[in-house]
């Protein structure tokens, strides 16, 4: 039996079993027909598929669960990948110095946070800027940069940019939902030039970390820390839990020639502001912040949706176009 080729892949990390709130990949099967379901035992959830040959997967929260299903999904005999295009679809927190909520987001650097040393906040000595040490050194940010593991230490991934060029360019004019609800809540924060703006297509880039962090200082690390790790090529814009994991699985994919890595886009829409607003504390901000319940999580989903979608036919357009 031959595989089945497969014009686009999208993945999204979560979607709950049953209840009203839906999750990243609820519209993506609602809208693009994928009606076709198949069983994935080595995966999170079985596949979903439409008769254009989209192929939609759910890998599951954080880096690990999720690298598990998409390197399960690469070497499954059933697809032929080689030409599909990738997209990675979710929500992500923001730095309120970058932009606003229901923001969405195409990076092309994404940065793995977690690979690291670190002490506890408590013992950090008081010269430090904070307890992460770049592995390998022995301080935050030990100059010069280098890497620990055969020249490669799998922190940076790279997208390709002239891709993420195209679908920044073409989804520009996207229209994106906004709420008087959103509207509130980024006047509570700072700074206003950047925070109380309308949601918008934005391009910067991804620290990733299947911790949930939170708060000022650590925002501030995340700054620092992409900056470093790309020796000042990327900035700071967004934080998400998975896709550090999905990388460095695509990346060995396409090392086996089973998946293009030059065909990768994410689209990522800003449910929360990754910090606190003035006037309370970071353990009280991440008592508000609650999958499903902050107020730009579900025009996040409606965004995410909007701009992936316009990607994702792109896509298809040039799947179907005849190659010279």
């Amino acid at each position: 039996m031959s595989a089945r080729a497969i014009q686009a892949i999208l993945l999204a990390a979560f979607e709950p079993d049953a209840g009203p709130i839906p999750g990243e990949f609820h519209h993506w099967r609602e809208r693009e027909h994928l009606t076709e379901q198949l069983a994935f035992p080595a995966g999170y959830r079985p596949f979903h598929l439409s008769h254009t040959g989209v192929l939609g997967c759910v890998t599951g929260v954080g880096a690990s669960r999720a690298a598990a299903s998409v390197m399960a999904l690469g070497l499954d005999p059933r697809f032929d990948l080689t030409s599909a295009y990738i997209l990675i679809s979710g929500v992500c927190g923001i730095d309120p110095a970058h932009g606003s909520l229901a923001s969405v987001i195409l990076p092309e650097y994404i940065v793995d946070g977690t690979l690291a040393h670190e002490l506890d906040a408590r013992e950090i000595p008081p010269e430090w800027p904070d307890g992460f040490v770049p592995i390998g050194k022995s301080t935050p940010y030990e100059q010069p940069l280098s890497h620990r593991f055969n020249g490669d230490d799998g922190i940076v991934f790279q997208l390709n940019p002239q891709l993420i060029a195209r679908a920044f360019a073409l989804t520009r004019t996207v229209e994106l939902l906004d709420t008087p609800q959103m509207a509130q809540r980024r006047r509570q924060f700072t700074p206003a030039d950047t925070a109380h703006l309308p949601p918008s297509i934005l391009r910067g880039d991804e620290f990733a970390s299947s911790t949930f962090w939170h708060g000022k200082l650590l925002s501030q690390r995340a700054r620092a820390w992409v900056d470093y790790q790309t020796e000042g090529r990327a900035t700071y814009a967004l934080t998400a839990m998975e896709d550090h994991g999905i990388l460095q699985s695509l990346r060995l994919l396409a090392n086996a020639g089973r998946i293009d890595f030059s065909r990768i886009v994410i689209a990522r829409a800003a449910s929360n502001f990754d910090q606190q607003r003035p006037g309370i504390t970071a353990a009280e901000s991440l008592a508000e912040t609650k999958v499903a319940t902050y107020s730009a999580y579900l025009p996040a989903l409606e965004n995410a949706w909007r701009v992936g979608h316009t990607i994702l036919h792109e896509f298809l357009q040039d799947q179907s176009e005849p190659s010279t």
